[in-house]
């Protein structure tokens, strides 16, 4: 119903092959990516160190 390819008669060469939106296999890889970007992001910005602020002797 939805979706209507062809039966995977794309010939993609180069990293096109590993990412298009044509196939289910392109689009997972796509998915997988971006999970991969976000938690990669995320776990930079938990594990970075946290700036130490002056220490003023009175």
């Amino acid at each position: 119903m939805a979706g209507g390819h062809d039966s995977g008669n794309y010939q993609f060469t180069g990293i096109k092959k590993h990412f298009n939106s044509y196939t289910l296999l392109g689009r997972r890889n796509c998915v997988i990516a971006t999970y991969g970007a976000i938690a990669a992001i995320i776990l930079f910005f938990k594990l970075k160190p946290k700036k130490q602020k002056a220490v003023t002797e009175h």
